[in-house]
């Protein structure tokens, strides 16, 4: 029995009904930029990532995280995800708990003891200063290229501001050290306590091939303040560090009250580790309002559920022998502190200044192509190369935002451009696809789902202990945090162009690939205005 063309499609059948010369625009298939992706600092493709949880393949989906981040199980801790800041299923309901499932997908693969593959040996050697964030994403990457690496760390264990700076509460040390080994395990080196100070000579020496510098920002600001005993001031990483190697040392040393000059995430961590440490009182003096704190809202929330007090438009002028004098501030139009000549005063044994960082960069003095600012970070190149060739810089040397995931960012870059360095090329970064905006997305095929609200330890038990104070997702909910992913102008196999077709123009390839038979396609646009996440659009037809 012959059937009629609209059933069997065939050209054969009816030639004549070939529709696709009505058309005067027609359908086609876009690969767009998540928001999420864009918002990285590290360069993550979490949307990709977030696909291979959804489907239960938690060991593809770390596979593909660590293409660029060696560090999935600290990030998902530490990272202030502004990946989520800039998620369009926020606009919906709640955006998808990013950090939630990179840390559960880290946390498994150190359980499992997944590892990776690295290229064939290249011969050639790195040398990488500094075994911080950027430090250890530019070895893994390298090492992954084939290239032979060495880092040298000044401090007698690796980590840098992971270790040093970060309090174990927010960052458990056997996740640190998991991580860490894993990098060991690839052939990367560790010389651990060799604080270089001539990075110059292992380069014209011919020992190493290439350096690069991430010695992160460990030298305190300070500000002139009258006091009567220079003991009663600490900087703010000199007590993390001590509160990390000799808790009892730095629980003598504070006092029973507390104060924290500074408003950054610093501040908060000095503030609530005192708290840890036994200070009966800590308080917080900041110049300027809430609003303008620069620490991370999330901090401030908890220092204050772990009985942290915060003052207000004020800043510090003198210190007596068991209280600081301070003054009183206001904001002028444009949101600076201005003094107003009142002043208060408040009971405190110790000042510790959080007052932010710079880069120690006197040992490169004396290498005259390198140019350093007044504040020590270091100019580089587009390919974060310095004035002296082969000798490249990153994360808090250079001038950025100074966070854990630019770190990383800049890590991964580094190795790229080493990488083409030792080739005789130059990188040359991918272009970048357009944003898929919320308004291309068709949010009626999307039901609401509230975002999975991860276990957190109650404030009272949190002052007991160093103990991690946010717990992690367990199987069954990682996976359904992961469906919540809208895949934002990607296609997600929904199949909906091949079924809303009335002229059976869309021609199934495989899953998630489709093909548009354009002899039939009459440019409708059903297929566009249907699809949910925005992968399609109607395009003029060509002359």
């Amino acid at each position: 029995m012959e059937h009629p063309f609209a059933i069997t499609l065939d050209p054969n059948t009816a030639r004549d009904n070939l529709t696709g010369t009505w058309r005067t625009r027609r359908p086609v298939y876009r690969s767009f930029l998540p928001p999420c992706n864009h918002a990285c600092p590290a360069g993550h493709d979490i949307q990709q990532w977030l696909y291979w949880a959804e489907e239960g393949d938690y060991k593809k989906a770390w596979e593909v995280m660590m293409q660029n981040n060696p560090l999935p199980a600290i990030h998902g801790r530490i990272c202030y995800h502004p990946c989520e800041d800039a998620c369009n299923r926020g606009k919906l309901d709640e955006s998808v708990s990013i950090h939630a499932v990179e840390r559960f997908l880290g946390d498994l693969a150190n359980r499992q003891g997944w590892t990776v593959t690295c290229q064939p040996e290249t011969g050639k050697k790195v040398m990488i200063v500094g075994s911080g964030p950027a430090g250890l994403s530019c070895a893994y990457h390298l090492r992954r290229m084939g290239h032979s690496v060495t880092i040298f760390e000044a401090m007698p264990k690796p980590g840098g501001m992971l270790r040093y700076g970060i309090p174990a509460y927010r960052l458990p040390r056997d996740v640190l050290d998991q991580e860490i080994q894993r990098l060991e395990r690839m052939g990367i080196g560790f010389r651990l306590g060799e604080k270089v100070r001539d990075v110059a000579r292992p380069l014209d020496d011919g020992l190493f091939n290439a350096v690069f510098l991430a010695i992160g920002a460990h030298k305190s600001k300070h500000v002139d303040i009258p006091s009567r005993e220079a003991g009663r001031l600490i900087d703010a990483l000199t007590f993390l560090k001590d509160a990390s190697d000799s808790p009892e040392s730095a629980r003598t040393r504070i006092g029973r009250r507390v104060a924290v000059y500074g408003g950054g995430n610093t501040a908060m961590d000095a503030a609530r580790t005192a708290v840890r440490l036994g200070a009966e009182e800590t308080v917080i003096i900041y110049r300027r309002d809430e609003s303008r704190m620069p620490a991370h809202k999330s901090e401030l929330v908890d220092a204050m559920e772990e009985g942290v007090r915060v003052q207000w438009l004020s800043t510090v002028k003198e210190i007596g022998d068991d209280q600081i004098r301070i003054e009183i501030m206001e904001l002028d139009e444009k949101g600076f502190p201005q003094p107003t000549g009142r002043f208060e005063t408040i009971q405190a044994d110790t000042l510790i200044l959080a007052l932010g960082q710079d880069s120690d960069s006197d040992f490169l003095k004396h290498i005259p192509e390198v140019r350093i600012a007044p504040d020590g970070v270091v100019e580089v190149d587009d390919q974060l190369m310095t004035g002296k060739r082969g000798l490249f810089a990153g994360g808090d040397m250079i001038p950025s935002r100074r966070t854990a995931a630019v770190a990383v960012g800049h890590g991964k870059k580094a190795a790229r451009c080493i990488d083409a360095f030792l080739k005789g090329q130059t990188y040359q970064p991918s272009p970048k696809k357009p944003i898929a905006t919320f308004d291309r997305l068709n949010i009626w095929y999307y039901t609401d789902a509230p975002k999975t609200i991860q276990p957190v330890l109650n404030h009272l038990r949190r002052l007991e202990s160093f103990d991690e104070t946010v717990g992690g997702l367990d199987e069954s909910n990682a996976l359904y945090e992961a469906r919540r992913c809208l895949s934002c102008g990607n296609c997600l196999a929904c199949d909906n162009c091949y079924g809303v077709c009335p002229d059976n123009a869309v021609e199934k390839l495989g899953t998630g690939r489709f093909r548009i038979k354009l002899d039939y396609c009459k440019g409708c646009g059903i297929c566009v205005s249907e699809c949910p996440c925005g992968c399609m659009e109607m395009v003029r037809e060509p002359e």
